[in-house]
C-alpha cells in the first residue's frame, strides 16, 4: 500500500480521542507502574479489563479479556501491541490497522509525578485514520467511562498497596 494511503489509515485527528478523567493517586509513581505492568492481577481491581497477558516487551502482544459496557455480562476479546514503554511514566498499546480491522486505535495510560512523591494518572484512546470518526461516534461513551472507572480503580488499588506497605 502506498505511504499516502497508509498514513491516512492511521492519521491522528484530535476530535476521536478518549480522555479518561485525571486522578491524584496517594502512591509512588513506581507502586503505580507496578499495578499497571501486574498483567496477572488485573481482574483483582481493573473493571474494564479483566484479564490481560503480555510480556510486556516492545512489539509485543496484549491479549486482552475487556467488559463490553455497552452489552453487560458480555467479554470482548482483543489483542493489541506494545508500542511504549516508559518506567513509571507510560504504558502503550496499539489495534494496527489491517485490511480485515480498519479500526487502527492507540491506548496511552500517563503517569505523572508530583512533588510529593504522589502521581496524576490518566488515559487516552486515540481512534485512528478515517474510521476513527465512526469508532468515536459508537464507542466513545462507553470508552470514556470504561477508561474513568479504570482509572479510579487503580487509584484504590495503588493507595490501598501503599498503605498495607507502610503499615496503615
Amino acid at each position: 500500500m502506498p505511504k499516502a494511503a497508509m498514513d491516512a489509515k492511521i492519521s491522528y485527528d484530535p476530535a476521536n480521542v478518549v480522555t479518561s478523567e485525571v486522578v491524584v493517586i496517594e502512591a509512588s509513581p513506581a507502586l503505580v507502574w507496578e499495578v499497571l505492568t501486574d498483567l496477572d492481577r488485573y481482574g483483582d481491581w481493573n473493571p474494564f479489563c479483566v484479564k490481560a497477558t503480555s510480556t510486556l516487551e516492545m512489539g509485543a502482544p496484549v491479549y486482552m479479556s475487556l467488559v463490553n459496557y455497552p452489552n453487560p455480562g458480555a467479554l470482548l476479546q482483543g489483542c493489541e501491541y506494545i508500542c511504549e514503554l516508559q518506567p513509571e511514566r507510560r504504558l502503550a498499546w496499539e489495534a494496527r490497522w489491517h485490511e480485515n480491522w480498519p479500526y487502527a486505535a492507540r491506548r496511552d495510560q500517563f503517569i505523572d509525578p508530583m512533588a510529593n512523591g504522589h502521581c496524576r494518572y490518566w488515559s487516552t484512546d486515540a481512534f485512528l485514520g478515517e474510521n476513527g470518526v465512526h469508532v468515536m461516534r459508537f464507542c466513545g461513551p462507553w470508552v470514556k467511562r470504561a477508561f474513568d472507572d479504570t482509572a479510579h480503580a487503580l487509584k484504590a488499588r495503588a493507595e490501598a498497596l501503599h498503605a498495607e506497605r507502610i503499615g496503615r
